[in-house]
């Protein structure tokens, strides 16, 4: 007997005018999980944010939120959700607790009600000590937390973060992770966005790799450096080094495309047979009269997985990276 997913998106589409947000993006979450959806700006997770939280109409496709269609049932939809999105909502101007007892109230909550659940969340999500001050005192990472807190004021079975750690420092975003991770072990599940690397690969128990609106690759962390094989070689040449010929000397231990940054004489190589190579690697490159600054060996990480699928990193269309494969150039 088959179990309907918490979340359910098939086929889903959206248009801005020419643009295309959403190009048959397929997505599942099972119960209690947490998927992280990974990709740069404009690869469309708002965009299936807002979707199924109801706050904007696909054009194609469906998606099923607790088994409720996010169009034709989109009231009782809200009742079962919470949404943080990239920037928080709070006002700077209340305090902690009053906050929080006014997100109960919008909840039709009763105002002891209110103030009961507003001083549990306080205090679960460590903000306690700092109920009574005024938000606009709060730092980044304490209004996130609040944030967070009233997202979950009645205790929705699911959670939509949008982006949930952009901006933060990384004490700020360690603080967070922690209360994702509190609320999916009390049973809650999480639609994460994240161009965030580290991010998807500390929380989500799947994660799905989007770009141009459609999901190009899904599985957990793990099995998505798989696909794309061992150990990188870094390694930065001393200055005046010949990236063309490290390249030529690289080439025969590699396993797929070598990344290439000529302004800072970096290469990230893809080895065929891991470390066992190393020797045969530095022999190579001092047999090429190549000078190294740094030699480095390390596992693959998201970035390399989501570069390898689409030709550049996820934290933005800007940082294209140039790779090098059979001595071609794309």
């Amino acid at each position: 007997m088959s179990v309907t997913p918490a979340i359910l998106v098939e086929s889903l589409e959206k248009s801005y005018g020419s643009t295309r947000a959403l190009d048959g993006l397929d997505l599942a979450v099972e119960e209690g999980t947490i998927l992280g959806v990974l990709g740069p700006n404009g690869a469309g997770k708002t965009t299936v944010v807002r979707i199924l939280a109801t706050l904007l109409a696909p054009d194609a496709g469906r998606a099923l939120v607790a088994g409720l269609d996010v169009v034709k049932q989109a009231r009782a939809v809200r009742n079962v959700i919470g949404l943080t999105g990239q920037f928080a909502a709070v006002d700077e101007n209340l305090s902690g607790f009053e906050n929080l007892k006014l997100f109960g109230q919008l909840y039709h909550l009763s105002g002891a009600v209110a103030e009961r659940r507003a001083d549990e969340l306080l205090d679960g999500f460590g903000l306690a000590d700092a109920a009574r001050r005024l938000v606009r005192t709060y730092s980044g990472g304490m209004r996130r937390r609040l944030d967070l807190a009233a997202s979950v004021i009645t205790s929705p079975p699911i959670l939509f973060l949008d982006e949930p750690t952009s901006g933060l420092d990384p004490r700020g975003r360690l603080a967070v992770w922690e209360v994702i991770r509190n609320l999916v072990a009390a049973g809650t599940t999480v639609f994460l966005t994240t161009q965030d690397m580290e991010e998807a690969d500390q929380l989500a128990d799947r994660i799905a790799v989007v770009d141009l609106g459609r999901a190009i690759a899904t599985g957990t962390g793990d099995e998505l450096k798989l696909r794309i094989g061992g150990e990188r070689l870094e390694l930065t040449l001393a200055g005046g080094g010949d990236v063309a010929a490290a390249v030529a000397a690289l080439r025969p231990h590699c396993s797929g495309e070598i990344q290439v940054d000529g302004e800072r004489l970096h290469l990230v190589a893809p080895l065929a047979h891991g470390a066992g190579e190393l020797t045969a690697i530095v022999r190579d490159l001092d047999a090429a009269h190549l000078s190294l600054a740094d030699l480095a060996l390390r596992r693959p990480t998201l970035d390399d997985v989501f570069l390898s699928l689409t030709g550049r990193h996820a934290t933005g269309a800007d940082q294209t990276a140039e790779t090098v494969s059979g001595g071609s150039r794309r």
